[in-house]
C-alpha cells in the first residue's frame, strides 16, 4: 500500500511556526523536527500509512521545538531561528502541496504590529501631553447661586 500525506494546517507567529497534522486516532505517530525540515509519520486506525516530509522555509531551533498529540491531531510548535521574521510560506519551495493549507482560524497578520503599536503609544503620549499642560484655571464668574435652575433641571 502506498503512503499518503496527512492533511496539514500551519500558521505563523513572531517566535514560532505552528503545524497541525490532522489525523484522528493516529497509531505510532512520530515527529522529527530538524533545523531545516519536519518529518511526520503515523498510521490511521484503518492501517493507512501517512508520511509528510516538509523542507522548511527557514532554519528553526530544533532543540527548542516540540509536538503535542491529541486524539484528533498532532501539533508541532517549531521555534524560529530568527524571531520576528514573518514566513510567507511554510515550505522551502515556492509551490504549495495540495495537502498543506493555511490555518485561517489561527492566522493573524502580526508583521508590522509593533510599528502600529508604537504609533498608537506615541499618539496617546501626545494626547497626555496636551491634557497635562495646565493653563490658567477657568473663570467661574458666570456661576452664581441665583441662576435659573429650571434650565438645568428641564434640559434633556
Amino acid at each position: 500500500m502506498a503512503r499518503q500525506h496527512a492533511k496539514t494546517l500551519w500558521y505563523d507567529r513572531p517566535k514560532y511556526v505552528y503545524m497541525e497534522f490532522c489525523v484522528e486516532d493516529s497509531v505510532d505517530a512520530r515527529v522529527l523536527i530538524e533545523d531545516y525540515r519536519v518529518v511526520f509519520s503515523c498510521k490511521t486506525p484503518e492501517g493507512v500509512e501517512l508520511y509528510n516530509e516538509i523542507p522548511l522555509f527557514a532554519r528553526v531551533n530544533s532543540k527548542d521545538s516540540q509536538d503535542k498529540r491529541s486524539g484528533r491531531s498532532v501539533t508541532c510548535f517549531v521555534r524560529k531561528w530568527k524571531e520576528k521574521v514573518a514566513w510567507p510560506r511554510l515550505t522551502k519551495e515556492d509551490n504549495k502541496p495540495v495537502w498543506l493549507s493555511v490555518d485561517f482560524d489561527n492566522w493573524r497578520d502580526w508583521e508590522g504590529e509593533e510599528e502600529g503599536e508604537l504609533a498608537q503609544v506615541e499618539h496617546y503620549a501626545e494626547l497626555l501631553k496636551k491634557v497635562s499642560v495646565k493653563g490658567p484655571a477657568p473663570a467661574m464668574d458666570d456661576l452664581d447661586d441665583d441662576s435659573d435652575g429650571a434650565d438645568a433641571a428641564g434640559s434633556p
